[in-house]
């Protein structure tokens, strides 16, 4: 998808139109100054996995297990989606 970019100026414009825009298309909005991009708009859903990503990465424990489980899933050690709810109870 193609850069979406606003001026600071612009920006003030478009603002109260971007829940709709990002209904349509989720992607980020970069803000310039002078040209320069100086900020991001972002959908809440993709703040939200952002900052999830973040926390998984900024720690080691979780970092580590989800680094086994990328493995153990590359070796066909996973389970069925399926059958994991069925034993949840789900």
């Amino acid at each position: 998808m193609p850069d979406i970019t606003y001026s600071l100026t612009e920006i003030c414009e478009e603002i109260t139109h971007l829940p709709e825009h990002f209904d349509k298309t989720p992607q980020a909005i970069t803000v310039t100054r002078h040209g320069k991009p100086v900020m991001a708009i972002l959908p809440w859903d993709l703040y939200e996995s952002l900052m999830e990503t973040l926390e998984v990465m900024s720690d080691p424990e979780l970092l580590a297990e989800f680094r086994q489980g990328v493995r153990e899933l590359a070796e066909g050690k996973g389970r069925p989606w399926e059958d994991v709810k069925r034993d949840l109870g789900v």
